[in-house]
């Protein structure tokens, strides 16, 4: 049943329950009362496993890289998009067994379910065969390449409140200053000033995504050079 899944994890599953535990979704579990339960456990376990074996990965390949950049690129290997990706490479979507809702509503191309998939199915090959054979997928489908350029979760807020910070008494601060389109199709404009003079402004999908977006051109105008750095 699980075949062609293992292929392509190039691990065999001497318990077969434990992949099957880490393909059940919760909504499967709760709507069946599956003996197994959901995978959240196995998501949990998966999540610091996987967290362990890029971060020694990267120590060891990246001696030169300072601790921000091994932090920025762990981050990309291991967020939700890049598992999502990992999981559609192995059709993983296809194995997963999802309640009736969860179903209907999409949920074997969700990328949040999908890199939590990805995460339960690690560790089930953790408590299957050790850590040798979580490490191993890990390794064949994760540590391929190193991501180049600007990570796709690069925190240009982060980076520009530690920037700002090398001097004292420094307060930035973050001004909502537009908000247009119906609620499920907003967009917003949000300026950010340093000290109570705007550096950036930008704008987005989310007020989240606007912050990013001012924050990254309070970047470009304020520290170019680090910038540039942090993308190379």
């Amino acid at each position: 049943m699980y075949t062609e899944l293992e292929q392509g994890l190039g691990y065999t599953f001497a318990d077969k329950a434990l992949l099957e535990n880490a393909l059940t979704h919760s909504s499967y579990a709760n709507e069946r009362r599956s003996s197994c339960g959901s995978n959240e456990r196995l998501e949990f376990l998966g999540d610091s496993i996987l967290g362990f074996v890029v971060a020694d990965y990267l120590f060891r390949v990246l001696p030169d890289r300072p601790e921000g950049d091994l932090t920025r690129i762990r981050a990309d290997l291991v967020c939700e998009r890049s598992l999502a990706q990992v999981a559609a490479a192995l059709h993983l979507g296809a194995f997963l067994r999802l309640g009736h809702g969860e179903e209907q509503g999409g949920g074997r191309t969700r990328e949040s379910i999908l890199a939590d998939a990805v995460e339960s199915v690690l560790a089930a090959s953790y408590l299957d065969g050790g850590f040798q054979a979580a490490k191993g997928i890990i390794q064949r489908l994760i540590l391929t390449e190193l991501p180049q350029g600007r990570p796709g979760n690069f925190d240009c807020k982060t980076m520009l409140q530690e920037l700002v910070q090398r001097q004292k008494d420094q307060v930035i601060q973050y001004h909502l200053t537009g908000e247009t389109g119906p609620d499920h199709d907003k967009h917003f404009t949000v300026e950010v000033s340093l000290n109570g003079q705007v550096v950036g402004a930008g704008d987005g999908r989310s007020k989240k995504r606007a912050e990013q977006a001012a924050a990254e051109a309070a970047l470009q105008r304020l520290f170019p050079r680090e910038y540039a750095a942090a993308l190379r």
